[in-house]
């Protein structure tokens, strides 16, 4: 019931992050000054030269018959009741009055126009945002969760344009496009919202709903959209973690239950508790990081390599550093390892952000 609730609430959209431009009312506002100022430039010059206009009515032309012709000429071609008949009048309406008309209409006209232009640019961006989006990461709910996991990513390199954030609330969205990001707003449930973040040519999918149920959805419609998507999901109860990997999470975080594990061990040991928030807080003392076996490591021990190895990855075997199959280490393996994070990284190790528990 709740999720046909929403399908009737939300809208579904893309929104690209935008320039930072002055509000409705304060280009109208603009416009509309320049257009007073353009009608009073036109009245000076008329009355400045009055005595080369004629007026069909008292042959005379005051401020009022001034700003009346001044006001028609601009709007309109005029209804010949006040004419210039000296060379000169005529020759400062071709000169200086038609142009200033000119730009009275284009002043009239230029909110149209920046809509009309407006709606063409967007409409292009987000035809080459859709055709050069490939291996992007789509995070469902930007929440405390989502943050994080979007912090820790471009901590690593992944660029904001990579980065496809899908939200339910507009304001949200609003303020991912503030930070750079691009935001679709609907309900991640459905799989056309998820179609508009391009979720079929992902790399990978984070799901960060605040709801379990609603995790266990968007799990389920992802993995049937995008069959090689890596899905890494969390969950606020334990219990439900076994359920969200059927619907075909790769990976799943019980946030709940990691909050209260960093508890009972920082009460245990403080020193403990501290490390591991050190090891959770990404760019800051130490972290863990994914890379690559160099050549000059290969067929040495775990223990023999330059950095503190916490497990090796081959294939798809999670093998911890005790393990007596971990060593001698092989070229196609992968190193979870703890590393200082002022320290930069060979640049043949290419690190990658390891997935936090």
């Amino acid at each position: 019931m709740a999720r046909r609730a929403d399908e009737h609430v939300v809208p579904t959209r893309v929104m690209l992050p935008r320039r930072v431009v002055d509000g409705p009312a304060r280009q109208v506002a603009k416009r509309l000054l320049m257009a007073l100022v353009v009608l009073a430039v036109t009245v000076l010059i008329v009355w400045l030269d009055s005595d080369g206009y004629h007026d069909a009515s008292d042959d005379r032309v005051d401020l009022l018959d001034a700003l009346y012709y001044a006001t028609v000429t601009l709007s309109t071609t005029g209804y010949g009741d006040i004419t210039p008949y000296s060379d000169s009048a005529r020759l400062v309406n071709v000169l200086l009055v038609t142009p200033l008309r000119v730009l009275f209409l284009i002043i009239l006209v230029g909110t149209t126009l920046e809509v009309l232009t407006e709606r063409t640019r967007e409409d292009f961006r987000l035809k080459r945002w859709r055709t050069n989006l490939r291996d992007h990461t789509v995070v469902v709910g930007f929440g405390t969760k989502g943050r994080s996991a979007i912090q820790t990513l471009c901590a690593t390199g992944l660029p904001k344009d990579q980065i496809v954030i899908v939200d339910p609330a507009s304001k949200v969205i609003e303020i991912a496009n503030a930070e750079g990001f691009t935001g679709v707003l609907g309900d991640a449930t459905r799989s056309d919202v998820l179609l508009r973040a391009e979720i079929q040519k992902a790399r990978q999918i984070i799901i960060a709903t605040q709801r379990d149920d609603t995790a266990v959805l968007v799990a389920l419609t992802a993995r049937q959209l995008n069959r090689g998507a890596k899905i890494v999901a969390a969950v606020r109860e334990e219990e439900n973690a076994p359920l969200l990997r059927q619907s075909g999470a790769d990976a799943v975080i019980t946030s709940a239950s990691a909050a209260g594990r960093l508890l009972g061990l920082s009460v245990l040991s403080p020193s403990a508790g501290t490390v591991m928030e050190d090891l959770i807080q990404q760019g800051s003392g130490l972290d863990l990081v994914e890379r690559p076996v160099i050549k000059a490591e290969v067929g040495k021990h775990v223990r023999e390599t330059d950095d503190l190895v916490v497990s090796v990855l081959r294939g798809h075997r999670l093998l911890g550093y005790d393990d007596p199959a971990a060593s001698p280490l092989q070229l196609t393996d992968r190193l979870i390892t703890i590393v200082r994070a002022s320290n930069e990284p060979p640049l043949n190790h290419t690190p990658q952000a390891a997935p936090r528990a």
